[in-house]
Formats: C-alpha cells, structure tokens, sequence
C-alpha cells in the first residue's frame, strides 16, 4: 500500500459551518416566538430565554468570526498546522475526520499536548487538491517496522519430549 502523495490544503472560515449556526439560531428563535404567541404574557422566565438566545447567536457568530485560518500540510509521514500563531508549523499527533459531506470534512487535530483542534475543510477553497486531501486524511502513514511480540507459548523442556517416535498400535 502507498501512501498518500504530499498535500498542502488552506482551510479557514466555514460558510458551511456558519450557515449552520445562524439556521440553528433561527430556530431557536422561531421556539421563542411561538412560546411568546402561546404564553398568557411576557414574564421573567421567557425574558431568560430571549436573552440566552440572544447571547448564544452573538457567541457563536463571534466563534465563527475568529476560526482559525490557516493551512494544513501532509508531507507523507506527518500531518502539520501552520497559521499565523504557527507560522513554523506545529506538528499533529492526531487528525481524524468527523464529519464527511463529500464537499466538507469536519477534522479533529489534537497536537502533542493533547489540544483539539475543529477544522472544516471545504471542496471551494481548492478545488484542483481535494481528492489529495481526501487520500491523505484517508491514509495512514507507512508503520515503521516492529519488533515481533514475543511467542505466547512457553518453552518446552527436553523431558516433555517424547524420546521414541509414537507408533500406531496394530488392531487386535
């Protein structure tokens, strides 16, 4: 088995991702107005929930506004993020794919120090890459060779040999 050639992919803001919040967002506050149309009238309670709606759409917009923007390297044997904050790159002990829309990958990196990561990957950003990048996240990097596990069966002593060869015995 090969693996996956080299892959330099740019991966940055999701208007996937984003089209996503805001529709979860409006839902929230299409619930919202039918509770207010079915509530007898405005209390504390459906005040609480607006304002937590509220909050939760400007948090997740504020989210999406400052996703990472950067580029996600293969070099064949090890994966690499490199954005402004790593410019030199850093390395990822682990990326997995989450999600697969065909068109949009949500990946999971996790670096040496065990942060994650949430990176979508979109078939737009560059179309003429997609399918390496699809190989590559794909493959798994060529294994360097083990050593054998030891043999689970025990030594045998010479006294647990039989010394004569064993001889069928002739009907009687």
């Amino acid at each position: 088995m090969h693996n996956a050639p080299p892959v330099v992919y740019p991966l940055g803001r999701s208007h996937f991702q984003g089209l996503v919040l805001l529709g979860l967002w409006l839902a929230g506050l299409a619930v919202l107005a039918l509770w207010w149309h079915a509530a007898p009238g405005f209390d504390w309670r459906l005040g609480a929930a607006l304002a937590a709606t509220l909050a939760s759409g400007a948090l997740a917009g504020l989210g999406w506004k400052n996703s990472p923007i950067g580029q996600l390297r293969w070099d064949g044997q090890v994966w690499r993020w490199e954005s402004q904050g790593y410019q030199a790159g850093t390395l990822v002990r682990e990326l997995s794919v989450e999600l697969d829309f065909q068109r949009i990958l949500l990946l999971r990196l996790e670096n040496h120090d065990h942060a994650t990561l949430w990176l979508w990957a979109g078939r737009t950003a560059l179309p003429e890459r997609w399918l390496d990048l699809r190989r590559a996240v794909y493959s798994r990097s060529k294994a360097l060779p083990i050593a054998m596990p030891p043999d689970p069966m025990p030594p045998v002593a010479a006294a647990d040999c039989l010394t004569e060869p064993h001889r069928p015995r002739p009907y009687s």
